[in-house]
């Protein structure tokens, strides 16, 4: 038989757990992984991000060259997208371009896809998230060796997740 401390006990648990999940704080339910980043709303992604960063992942603009911290970040880590989190740059390939961006020679596998983007009048190669389709920036041939290529990347589309100090 059901006595009233049990029968409370369980439903404290149980609104708890509702809290949480509406909250998004039950990571064990909803990951990075599970979610389909490229079906969410216009409305969705406005609530996940910043109004620059909506700008510049969703709608293709272009942060202003110079402004993004990342330009300075000279630790170990990876470059992830502000939109989803995954992972699109190892600091290995950063370097810097003179550009007022922060600039890779090259992205992490299968972190990236490029399309032809022939806005304001010229051809470009723009570089967008694999996983949400989220603008990130161009890519040109004229970055040091050993590609050639600058994968030239909005500070604001970009979050930095500093490497673990390892223990010796």
């Amino acid at each position: 038989m059901i006595n009233r401390r049990a029968l409370l006990t369980a439903g404290v648990a149980l609104a708890a757990l509702l809290t949480a999940t509406r909250n998004g704080e039950a990571g064990a339910m909803i990951t990075t992984e599970t979610i389909d980043y490229r079906s969410l709303s216009d409305a969705e992604w406005r609530k996940r991000l910043t109004a620059y960063q909506y700008d510049v992942l969703r709608k293709h603009g272009t942060e202003r060259a110079g402004t993004s911290p990342l330009n300075r970040e000279k630790r170990k880590g990876i470059f992830a997208c502000a939109g989803c989190d995954l992972p699109l740059f190892s600091s290995d390939t950063k370097f810097e371009s003179g550009t007022g961006w922060p600039s890779f020679y090259q992205p992490l596998p299968d972190a990236v896809e490029t399309k032809t983007d022939r806005s304001f009048f010229m051809t470009r190669t723009e570089v967008h998230c694999k996983r949400c389709l989220g603008h990130l920036g161009h890519v040109f041939d004229d970055g040091p060796p050993p590609t050639g290529l600058r994968y030239c990347m909005n500070g604001v589309a970009l979050k930095f997740e500093p490497q673990a100090a390892s223990a010796s």
